[in-house]
């Protein structure tokens, strides 16, 4: 009696024919004038009752996809084959870029002829900002599908937001840390498609020039302050720089002080004194060193690489996307892990693919977000990009030749690696609301509009306060 299915069990399974068969058919497995397998066939295919199979049949029969001939079979008819259903995908601006999302979606489209993907873009000033856009694309069915990052479903957890996913079947060849990101209460509403941990990027023609040993994964921030001021040659070149304000950035140095934001017994919070601080003090010291960190006015992180790109840099903070810049250049190039503090930590950004809750072409969604995360679309995407797929199996593979056309750095498979020294951004014990505030004090201190007594009782002060 334990083994005895259950009605759930047998509504799934009736499920999965119906979804099975009508994706075959809107596909073209199946033609105008085809029919599909027997009744027995069926039965024994997805191990149902004769009458179940037919009232799956019937509700094909019902949606327009067959007709049932007397003692003959079911048959496709020719309105089926005529028929595509339209999905809209919104992505970041960078998702093009990082997935090389056309030639993935050629490929889709090829596998799925019943199945259009329009894409719109959507983006705002930070991560942090993401929720309202999206919940107003969501809510309003401006969109089926969605690219989201491991911030973004933080604010949606925080806001009780997450209603507006449809819960989504783990992909047990991903990597268990980067779905685990995406799920609250045992239900996984994001599946991975890539992530990145930052590194440091350096020019090895520079530090062949300067006579100096290529950075490893010893170095602290002391050491490559030493080096980029022996590297730099103003106004040439400059030694290191990176776009600070970034969420990328910035929340490292906190994250390698091997601390994070707790209140204490009595419900408030000390950081005077503390590694936290310590942290904060060493990075301001290291972007005022003129020697080796320029004065430069970046907007973001792109500003940054633009510069490395064309070698006005030395050493830069960069993650595996951006090094898509670089595919195609013929600059000399490598990666090692980042600096450290007290502990080697780095920070880890992930992005998947969330659906709709809401969305009038669920069945459509979920196809486009499996194909995205299966091997052949991650395969697709560890050959034709630097991005690392989220697939364990083809993240980790090595090919015997690999796409010569793109500038790989040597050290690629660093990630693999440093994987002990990945964290979140939730992993300082913040919520968005708090990275925000929290940011906006340390840009006045950094600007030397704070001294160090007065950021830490801003910093106790904006933490203690309540969530709006």
């Amino acid at each position: 009696m334990k083994n005895r299915p259950t009605r759930k069990s047998f509504q799934a399974k009736l499920d999965q024919m119906v979804r099975q068969l009508r994706n075959d058919i809107v596909t073209g497995r199946y033609a105008a004038g085809d029919f599909l397998p027997s009744e027995a066939a069926l039965v024994e295919q997805y191990e149902l009752s004769n009458k179940s199979i037919r009232r799956g049949l019937d509700q094909l029969v019902e949606e327009g996809y067959i007709v049932k001939k007397h003692r003959i079979g079911a048959m496709v008819t020719e309105a089926a084959r005529q028929s595509k259903v339209t999905i809209t995908l919104g992505v970041s601006p960078s998702i093009e870029r990082d997935l090389d999302l056309q030639h993935v979606l050629d490929s889709f489209h090829r596998d799925n002829p019943g199945i259009r993907v329009k894409t719109i873009t959507f983006s705002t000033s930070t991560s942090f900002d993401y929720l309202n856009t999206a919940r107003q694309y969501l809510e309003n069915g401006l969109i089926d599908v969605m690219s989201i990052n491991h911030i973004n479903f933080q604010e949606f957890a925080e806001h009780e937001s997450t209603h507006l996913l449809e819960p989504l079947t783990p992909n047990a060849k991903h990597y268990p840390f980067l779905t685990e990101a995406f799920t609250l209460k045992n239900k996984t509403y994001v599946q991975p498609l890539v992530f990145t941990p930052v590194i440091l990027c350096y020019n090895k023609d520079h530090f062949r020039e300067a006579d100096l040993l290529e950075p490893d994964s010893s170095w602290t921030w002391d050491d490559v302050a030493r080096a980029a001021e022996k590297l730099a040659k103003p106004p040439e070149r400059h030694g290191l720089y990176f776009h600070l304000l970034s969420e990328n950035r910035w929340p490292v140095f906190l994250l390698q002080s091997g601390m994070t934001f707790r209140k204490e017994e009595e419900g408030r919070y000390r950081l005077n004194g503390t590694k936290l601080m310590d942290s904060i003090e060493l990075c301001g010291e290291l972007i005022h060193n003129r020697k080796a960190f320029p004065n430069f006015l970046s907007e973001n992180s792109d500003d940054a690489i633009q510069l490395f790109l064309q070698e006005k840099l030395s050493l830069t903070l960069i993650n595996y996307l951006s090094l898509n810049e670089f595919k195609d250049s013929s600059l000399n190039y490598d990666i090692c892990p980042l600096p450290y503090i007290n502990k080697p930590a780095t920070l880890l950004i992930s992005i998947g693919m969330a659906i709709n809750a809401k969305s009038d072409q669920k069945e459509a969604a979920g196809v486009l977000v499996d194909y995205l995360a299966s091997e052949k679309a991650q395969r697709l995407l560890r050959e034709r990009t630097l991005s690392i797929p989220s697939m364990k199996p083809i993240a980790e593979w090595k090919p015997e030749s690999e796409n010569e056309s793109l500038n790989r750095p040597e050290s690629y498979y660093l990630f693999k690696d440093i994987i002990p020294t990945y964290h979140f951004h939730r992993d300082l014990n913040l919520s968005a609301n708090q990275f925000k505030s929290i940011k906006s004090t340390l840009q006045l201190y950094w600007s030397g509009l704070l001294d160090k007594n007065e950021l830490a009782s801003k910093l106790e002060e904006e933490l203690a306060a309540p969530a709006p």
